[in-house]
């Protein structure tokens, strides 16, 4: 999950590199899914990666994170629950 920490109106300057970012990822099949939030003060991306310094390693390559437009909190997870339409991503 991230949030915000600068205006929307810088959001938006570096919502075309994030979006490029984003791409990368979901190619490699890390990404699942993703958003923003509502209300819009940051996002959630659902990844799926071998461990939790996998996930760190890649927030250093968002131009979010590169620009310091937002901070980072990641969950780490088992997934014991799921539907079955998700059970190859588990």
């Amino acid at each position: 999950m991230s949030n915000y920490t600068n205006e929307l109106e810088q959001i938006e300057n570096h919502l075309a590199e994030h979006r490029a970012f984003l791409d990368k990822y979901y190619a490699l099949n890390r990404f699942i899914c993703s958003g923003a939030q509502n209300p819009r003060t940051g996002g959630v991306i659902l990844c799926k990666a071998d461990s939790k310094a996998e996930v760190e390693k890649i927030v250093l390559e968002d131009p979010f994170h590169i620009h310091g437009a937002a901070t980072y909190h990641i969950i780490e997870f088992n997934p014991t629950k799921f539907a079955p339409a998700f059970e190859s991503l588990v």
